[in-house]
């Protein structure tokens, strides 16, 4: 017994190596420095040849592709030569990093070199550089701030949504009859597409001369339902669409937080003499704040997003009343082929979803301290 504490003790699991001695540093310092150089000297070429500035580069962007591929391998062995055990563990990790790379941060960077060029997709000339222009015509595009004043409206009726969701969850966490059946007949909306949703209800259910929603509103009175044609009343129906798809999703988390609550304080609270409006407002509401706050900021970035049901059912119509900022973008796109201006409203609306999320998060967090 004690031999064996011994090696363990001696040579323990994951014992840190020496690190490499100098020699091994300098050439692998060498080595990331000349493949940095090679890299970011390609890249500008070949960006300054994109942009007609020179005739340098080559004639696709594959040979820079290659580049990178070599300056990552060059980049694993060089930290392994400087760090030692330490490098073994980043180059593990490498493979993630140049997926991050390849995926999100390089399309990215393209996506804003190209919102600075005038690329029309049926223009012949190709894309030039044209400075601010894309950004001035957006700031003077009444109908982008339309569609922004649209998400407004549509990310206020997320918290419609969280009240419907959490008295759903509420009504599923309690001991009812057929309590698997409710279960399963809410969630499958969660299941159908946006587009499937859009065809079922918008153009079948809601259709203002055969559609069975229709027919209902004439029998009780309504002479001309006509869902979409009213810029208030079609704004409503799709928020009603949207909330029908999404509303599940929220009472997926708030029913498996509610099921993770203890059940000995509710028990306590009851045999104090608290009623169940006490109970639910002295102790399961601020305990499940946390669950609350993830449910409604992810719904929140989803429904920033929301433009399927909208470009399906009313196209933004009527007059821009239902248009949303993706949707905005999306026509830009297909009906344009307008990629240079479409791709810097893609951008400014991401710096604006970052900078808005970013805030909520921050709001939440004082929020939610304030209140523990």
């Amino acid at each position: 017994m004690s031999q064996s504490m011994t090696l363990v003790t001696n040579e323990p699991f994951g014992a840190h190596r020496a690190a490499p001695g100098g020699k091994h540093v300098l050439l692998g310092t060498a080595m990331f420095a000349f493949a940095t150089f090679i890299f970011l000297t390609v890249l500008l070429l070949q960006s300054l040849d994109a942009m007609g500035v020179t005739a340098l580069g080559f004639e696709s962007w594959r040979p820079l592709l290659y580049v990178y591929l070599i300056w990552a391998v060059v980049f694993g062995v060089s930290q392994v030569m400087i760090r030692g055990e330490a490098g073994e563990r980043a180059a593990f990790v490498l493979p993630a990093v140049l997926f991050t790379v390849a995926m999100v941060i390089f399309p990215t960077i393209f996506g804003l070199y190209i919102a600075f060029t005038d690329w029309n997709l049926s223009a012949v000339e190709g894309r030039r550089f044209n400075g601010l222009d894309n950004l001035r015509t957006l700031l003077a595009d009444a109908y982008f701030w339309n569609a922004l004043l649209n998400m407004v409206y549509y990310v206020l009726a997320v918290l419609v949504q969280y009240a419907i969701a959490f008295g759903l969850a509420l009504l599923l966490n309690a001991e009812i009859k057929a309590r698997k059946f409710f279960r399963v007949a809410f969630l499958l909306p969660l299941m159908l597409s946006p587009v499937a949703v859009s065809w079922m209800i918008g153009k079948s259910l809601m259709e203002y001369r055969f559609g069975p929603a229709a027919i209902l509103a004439r029998y009780l009175g309504w002479d001309n339902p006509a869902f979409f044609s009213t810029p208030w009343l079609a704004r409503l129906s799709i928020m009603a669409m949207d909330a029908w798809v999404s509303i599940p999703f929220m009472m997926v988390l708030l029913l498996a937080g509610l099921q993770a609550l203890p059940a000995e304080i509710k028990e306590a609270a009851r045999v104090d003499g608290a009623t169940g409006w006490q109970s639910f407002k002295e102790i399961t509401f601020p305990l499940m704040l946390p669950v609350s706050m993830t449910a409604l900021i992810l719904r929140i970035i989803f429904e920033l997003k929301l433009a399927d049901i909208v470009i399906n059912v009313t196209a933004g119509g009527p007059g821009g009343a239902t248009d949303t900022v993706s949707s905005f973008i999306f026509r830009e796109y297909r009906d344009r082929s307008n990629v240079g201006y479409g791709t810097m409203l893609a951008e400014v609306y991401l710096v604006i979803i970052i900078v808005f999320v970013a805030l909520i998060l921050k709001w939440a967090s004082r929020w939610m301290q304030r209140t523990n």
